[in-house]
């Protein structure tokens, strides 16, 4: 084995057959964690934003956080209640873009694609920006560092899933479960202290916010509610991610609907319990919180914070509180959250392949996005995703209050579309439906998708007004750059298709093959060619030799004689040592002789076994095909001469095809024959 395939082995792990595809899919205890990471991980920093727009009026506007808690969990338990009915209706993977394109055309279908593809970008890169935020702030040496340490997390993380879906999902399952039970002990032990009258309060209780300029006094009602749907766009980065499992049916076991309906129900329930819990606990333990670029309008008893003071995030401020009398509960609440910010990113890295492959089944993307790899994971969407997010992640410097302002739009804009494509597959299927229970389910189902399209209409045109001018236009450019881009692909493939049409003139035969040989030396490759055109029987036959060296030349021709050959034998001179121009220039001149007759071109070329050896060989050959395949009636054939080192290479890949691997026995997929047999 080579050192590229022992590499290669040990960052992904031993191939598997396609077979073997069943073995990667998810139980629901893997995939709660798989799917689910990026919404529970909003937990980390969806109260903070929330508690930072309220700040803006001072701490007295923190009286609305609890409803606003609860307003976003409403529209949460709406858009869950509304997937629920997509991954029983579309158990496919498409999620949001097959709904759209069946029911509202391939337009929608691809507006739909363009925003989860810049949603699923902008998760990986918001997650693994914030963790590394946190990273820098536990560890100083980070500092000033986060870009790289975040671009060389999203490397981890890649590594990770082209390793296939399910390794990488046991590795994330633990951490995953761990942040679960850290946040909701920590918020179970916080309303049982508050319910017995012992809550404690946080480090910043005795802090005090100057509101901002023009808001200091009582706001109209224009105002205030302007600062309340602010909070609560900000509020609703808790919905990203729930998404993510209706596009990732596929890759849970069976029955897969069910199963991933029953992931969705689990996921709504913690999320929901987790977010609603940490704002009412930060609300009644006097959290004050601001944004951290603005920590002067924070004081203490009139005066000024230290200049090194430091924000502790509203997580962290309840940790502390909570377990102020036992540190390790605190530590592992801050351990496992910083954890699940990098771990959320998971969540796209499972969505956004899956997406690019059925984009690239339908034709509006590279169809190298449907492929998958070694490990049968589509390991060129994993590689795409983690290059555009590290891109983000060095453009804007890993600060998250930045990435952040650009989030939410896409995910918005996919949920109303797909919403209204359901009402519309509900309302088409009661036309024809007569069974009573079916059309009241249907009934059912149909309510429950209008129900989350007014509420997600509603946070889509709160974002858009809120978030416009603070870096949502950004998103809104770059959704019409993919779409631009997606209906370009398609455009070229139905040309290709179109030009590529099979009609009776393809049935005609050329009325002439006149065959060359090319030929640098008589030797076993060119002899082998010259036998392989003999054997293909063209009305001409010849070979064509370039000649630089007159001297070389003139030793070639006594050979040829010499050995009596019954093939002609041409020489095209090249005064300026070129070896490629002739032949084309040459077999150009036959083409165009003879418009309805077809120049087979012959190359002999070396097999070897090693990589370097293939830079001494064969470059004249490749440069020379390269030219010719733009040559009309120009066909190109290789002929192969395997050298010694080529059967290295042959043995490496045999005795990889037949190494036994675990569960090939039980399966009866083991080969009794001795790989020296094949070799034979």
């Amino acid at each position: 084995m080579g050192v590229g395939d022992v590499s290669k082995r040990i960052l992904l792990g031993r191939k598997l057959r396609s077979s073997q595809l069943g073995e990667t899919l998810l139980p629901k205890r893997i995939a709660l964690p798989v799917f689910a990471s990026d919404a529970l991980s909003s937990v980390a920093y969806a109260p903070d934003e929330v508690f930072i727009m309220l700040s803006l009026a001072g701490a007295s506007a923190y009286m609305w956080s609890w409803k606003i808690a609860i307003a976003v969990a409403i529209v949460m338990a709406a858009v869950i209640a509304s997937y629920r009915q997509t991954v029983h209706a579309y158990p496919s993977g498409g999620g949001d873009y097959e709904v759209a394109t069946v029911n509202l055309g391939p337009k929608a279908g691809t507006t739909v694609a363009s925003a989860l593809l810049v949603d699923y970008i902008l998760t990986v890169a918001v997650s693994i920006s914030s963790g590394a935020q946190y990273a820098a702030s536990a560890i100083p040496a980070l500092s000033g560092h986060e870009a790289t340490f975040g671009s060389l997390l999203v490397l981890l993380l890649m590594a990770m899933n082209l390793r296939g879906i399910r390794e990488s999902g046991s590795f994330f399952a633990a951490p995953t479960y761990l942040f679960m039970v850290a946040i909701l002990g920590m918020c179970g032990i916080g309303l049982f202290q508050l319910f017995t009258g012992n809550l404690p309060r946080v480090e910043s209780a005795d802090l005090t916010i100057t509101p901002e300029p023009g808001l200091e006094g009582p706001l109209t009602t224009f105002a205030l509610l302007f600062l309340l749907a602010r909070a609560f766009s900000s509020g609703c980065a808790a919905l990203t991610g729930v998404e993510a499992i209706s596009n990732g049916v596929p890759a849970f076991k069976r029955p897969k609907s069910k199963n991933a309906a029953t992931t969705l129900l689990l996921l709504g329930m913690i999320a929901i319990s987790m977010m609603v819990s940490v704002i009412v606990l930060a609300r009644q333990m006097g959290l004050k919180y601001v944004d951290p670029h603005d920590l002067d309008r924070l004081t203490r008893d009139g005066q000024a914070l230290p200049a090194d003071y430091d924000q502790h995030t509203v997580i962290a401020q309840i940790a502390e509180a909570v377990f102020r009398d036992f540190p390790p509960g605190f530590y592992l609440v801050v351990t496992v959250t910083g954890i699940i910010l990098v771990l959320a990113a998971n969540t796209a890295f499972n969505g956004f392949p899956v997406l690019g492959s059925i984009l690239a089944n339908d034709g509006f993307a590279p169809r190298a996005l449907g492929s998958r790899g070694d490990r049968l994971a589509y390991s060129n969407g994993i590689v795409f995703l983690a290059v555009m997010a590290i891109v983000l992640i060095l453009a804007f410097d890993a600060e998250t209050t930045r990435l952040i302002q650009l989030y939410i739009v896409g995910v918005f804009v996919s949920f109303n579309l797909s919403q209204l494509g359901m009402i519309r597959h509900w309302t088409r299927l009661l036309q024809t439906e007569r069974d009573p229970a079916e059309r009241r389910r249907m009934v059912r189902s149909r309510l429950i998708n209008a129900i989350g399209l007014s509420f997600t209409a509603v946070v889509l045109v709160i974002v858009l007004v809120t978030k416009f001018l603070a870096g949502a236009w950004i998103t809104i450019l770059a959704m019409i750059f993919f779409y631009a881009l997606m209906r370009g692909i398609r455009g070229h493939y139905d040309k290709v298709s179109a030009e590529l049409a099979a009609d009776e003139e393809d049935r005609v035969m050329p009325t002439r093959v006149h065959a060359i040989v090319l030929v640098s030396k008589l030797h076993k490759p060119t002899l082998r060619a010259l036998a392989f055109a003999k054997a293909t029987r063209p009305n001409v036959l010849e070979g064509i030799y370039v000649s630089v060296d007159p001297v070389a030349t003139d030793k070639l021709l006594a050979e040829w004689d010499e050995r009596k050959m019954d093939v002609p034998l041409k020489v095209l001179h090249s005064p300026y040592r070129e070896l490629v121009r002739p032949i084309v220039e040459y077999a150009t001149e036959i083409r165009r002789s003879n418009p309805r007759g077809v120049v087979a071109v012959y190359i002999p070329e070396y097999v070897v076994g090693r990589w370097w050896e293939q830079l001494l060989h064969n470059q004249t050959a490749l440069v020379l095909k390269g030219r010719l395949l733009f040559t009309p009636g120009v066909m190109v054939t290789s002929v192969p001469y395997q050298l010694r080192s080529s059967q290295i290479a042959r043995e490496r890949q045999l005795s990889d095809d037949f190494r036994v691997r675990p569960g090939d026995l039980r399966r009866g997929q083991v080969d009794e024959r001795h790989p020296d047999e094949l070799r034979r």
